[in-house]
């Protein structure tokens, strides 16, 4: 007690001493002279600003703050150096344009008045000189709003005059109606709990009532759209090339060209609604006995469990006693799924980030989760993301979404029948829902010729394809391939603009020039996300083998940063076709049900898809985290009234023109040799070169002992497959290979097609 009375003194007597510091005398003067100093380096930087404004802004505009001030490399003519090229531009620029002079007649004030010289009362100034400020910012923003003498009254007086006018029309114009269709629209329902006979069971909220007021209020807004509405477009004759000064033109908008386009309304889609496809007490009741009484023939017991029901599956959680091994129960799947009377137990042990185990069981009578559903939701209808997928429901009934941008790429497969087709249809219907045809394009290529036919309507706003090609649907091989290097001379000049303005990826890209940051007439232009789906993957590989691989692994490895996005699925989960490139550069991936654990090994590099129940039941990898989702289902006909709504609505004049591909060789390549089978050593070379991490023809020749031109040939050979990169004179070759099982899974794809 002692103690803390002796430091509550000493703790007073710090505050006493600041309070006395800021009664000094010279604190005062300190002060006052820094506030005089501070309003002759405003008066300097303010009246410089007229002067100097165009050229500063641009600078500062296209550098980050710190970058701005700290690099030696950016400099300005402002009168107050960057100190004063910021203050003015936030100053006049953003707040109150020429009002804001009367700041430096306050500080003036403020500074003598700390050096005991009262010029004016202080209180009586500064409200004189707000409203000043305020009446002379308005003002001028009235005279000179929307032209490049904006400045003189600042954003402030600008935007409060745009404002006004806006009122204005509002309250005069009784047809004015502004609706938001993606308005938050439905509640947030939190889960319950009941207890039932020592089984505690989490229910989730239905959505069996699906927004309509969302439904009204699209119909209502199509009502108010007029196609034939007439408005003029004035055109200057004159373009300038200096796009620094982008507030006299405004953002460039990338919809303008569709500006009437509508997006589809929810009620093209099917409600699905399923009959009596509830869980029962009495099912849940049976199976949490016949869990626990498989457990105890096994002298397992436990001491709580729970269940939630989700619409296809129920995760029954169990809490095991203190000492029972985990791998015990583990070991018991087929067990209690032979109690159970079940297809598709699913064991997970232990839950992540939870002390539980836990049983999946599928429901007697699983629920259809319509995509109508899926869409309408609140995750979905306020997601952000840059390529919103809503794909399904997960166990806990929470709408799953993710964002393909962030992927980057995606790779679907299952068995047949089970919701591969149904899934891509999913994937593509979210993100026509979400983005207008100028933000997004897809390559579509269906080998099989029958998947994505529907889609053909949409041509001309979302597909993509290549000059003079009747068809934007790839069908053909050949097509394929020509369409794949197409898409690469578009990744090289995307990063070609990229490297032009400085920046990492599309977003920012588009940003700058969406502020009218960057120079059409110097090549720049918006680039649209462009997501590539292949439908059946085994057949491309199996028909044109490298052809295929080896663009579609470069795009895989090098296309993220400038939004070029692929999907693709099969139907043949076989190492053959997944290769070891592919795995490596599709780290997002989509298991429908499968045959056997081995292909479940290879979509997902773990066994559990062979254990799903089929019909959309699906589990998604994004990296060591597995998710069991239930794939929302589109039917036929939804996608038929989906493309047909967009169909007839006014499109661009054609689909988006993909750069011209030759198809010849007569360019690198045209003096290589041509190899219809490789050298019998070319196994053991190239498991020599990825081994020592060392391109080297010399390192052949040595190990193999063979001769430098035999070993030579073999290095010809091991670039022409993709193993090593191009000669580079003294340097070795690039090992294109960095581990021995992805080259292993690639030499078995050579086997397959007799190259070794």
């Amino acid at each position: 007690m002692s103690s803390d009375k002796k430091e509550k003194p000493k703790l007073s007597e710090k505050i006493v001493s600041i309070i006395q510091f800021r009664k000094d005398e010279r604190f005062s003067i300190v002060m006052g002279m820094i506030f005089l100093s501070f309003s002759l380096v405003l008066a300097l930087s303010f009246f410089s600003f007229f002067f100097t404004w165009d050229e500063d802004q641009s600078v500062l505009n296209y550098n980050s703050f710190w970058n701005f001030m700290f690099s030696t490399e950016v400099t300005v003519t402002n009168w107050g150096a960057k100190i004063g090229a910021v203050l003015s531009k936030k100053f006049i620029h953003d707040w109150f344009g020429i009002g804001s002079f009367s700041f430096i007649f306050i500080f003036i004030l403020l500074g003598f008045k700390l050096l005991k010289i009262n010029l004016l009362p202080f209180r009586w100034a500064l409200l004189h000189a707000a409203a000043i400020t305020l009446i002379v910012s308005i003002s001028i923003g009235f005279a000179f709003g929307g032209t490049w003498n904006a400045n003189l009254g600042g954003y402030f007086g600008t935007e409060d005059s745009d404002l006004n006018i806006k009122e204005e029309i509002e309250e005069n114009d009784d047809d004015y109606i502004e609706l938001n269709v993606n308005e938050e629209l439905l509640e947030v329902k939190t889960n319950y709990e009941e207890e039932i006979d020592g089984l505690v069971i989490v229910t989730q909220p239905k959505e069996e009532e699906l927004a309509e007021n969302i439904v009204e209020k699209e119909i209502i807004s199509e009502q108010l759209e007029n196609e034939d509405l007439d408005f003029d477009i004035n055109q200057t004759e004159e373009e300038t090339s200096d796009f620094t000064n982008y507030e006299a033109y405004g953002d460039y908008d990338p919809t303008m060209e569709l500006a009437h386009y509508q997006f589809p309304r929810l009620d093209l889609l099917e409600d699905h609604q399923s009959d009596n496809s509830e869980v029962s007490k009495s099912e849940l009741e049976a199976n949490k006995n016949k869990i626990v009484e498989t457990l105890e023939h096994y002298k397992i017991s436990i001491t709580k469990i729970f269940a939630t029901i989700g619409p296809t599956i129920t995760l029954y959680e169990i809490v095991p006693a203190p000492g029972t091994r985990i791998s015990k129960i583990r070991s018991l799947e087929d067990d209690i799924a032979l109690s159970l009377s079940a297809l598709g137990i699913r064991i997970i042990a232990p839950m992540p980030g939870k002390g539980t185990i836990g049983i999946e069981v599928p429901n007697l009578k699983p629920k259809i989760v319509s995509m109508r559903s899926i869409l309408a939701s609140k995750v979905f209808q306020e997601s952000k993301f840059e390529l919103p997928v809503a794909i399904g429901k997960t166990i806990q009934n929470e709408t799953f979404v993710f964002n393909l941008a962030k992927m980057p790429h995606l790779l679907v497969a299952g068995a047949t029948g089970q919701g591969k087709s149904v899934g891509l249809n999913a994937i593509l219907s979210s993100l026509i829902y979400k983005k207008h045809p100028s933000q997004l394009k897809f390559v579509l290529i269906d080998p099989k010729k029958v998947e994505l036919t529907l889609y053909q309507k949409i041509e001309n706003h979302f597909l993509a394809k290549l000059p003079g090609e009747e068809e934007a649907i790839i069908t053909d091989t050949q097509k394929v391939v020509n369409t794949l290097n197409s898409l690469c001379i578009e990744m090289d000049e995307r990063y070609e603009l990229l490297k032009a303005a400085k920046l990492r990826n599309i977003t920012e890209y588009n940003s700058r020039f969406i502020k009218r940051r960057l120079n059409p007439e110097k090549g720049h232009r918006f680039m649209p996300f462009i997501v590539v789906v292949i439908d059946e993957f085994a057949d491309l590989i199996m028909t044109a083998g490298k052809e295929v691989e080896l663009p579609l692994a470069r795009l895989a490895q090098l296309a993220r940063a400038i939004g070029i996005h692929l999907i693709i699925a099969t139907q043949r989960p076989t190492t053959n076709i997944i290769t070891g490139v592919i795995k490596a550069n599709f780290p997002a991936r989509i298991a429908f049900r499968v045959q056997s654990s081995m292909d479940s090994r290879t979509i997902l590099d773990c066994p559990g898809a062979n254990q799903l129940i089929g019909k959309g039941d699906m589990l998604i990898s994004q990296g060591s985290e597995l998710v069991r989702v239930q794939c929302a289902f589109i039917d036929t006909p939804e996608i038929e009234k989906l493309t047909d709504f967009i169909g007839d609505q006014q499109s661009f004049g054609e689909a988006f023109p993909l750069p011209e591909y030759s198809g010849d060789d007569s360019n690198d390549n045209s003096s290589r040799e041509s190899f219809d089978r490789y050298d019998k050593s070319f196994e053991d070379a190239a498991k020599i070169i990825v081994n020592h991490q060392q391109g080297s023809t010399s390192l052949i020749q040595r190990k193999l002992s063979i001769g430098y031109n035999r070993a030579g040939r073999i290095m010809d050979q091991l670039e022409d497959a993709g193993i090593v990169g191009a000669f580079e004179g003294s340097k070795a070759r690039q090992v294109l290979y960095t581990d021995i099982i992805s080259l292993e899974q690639f030499l078995n794809t050579l086997k397959d097609i007799g190259k070794i």
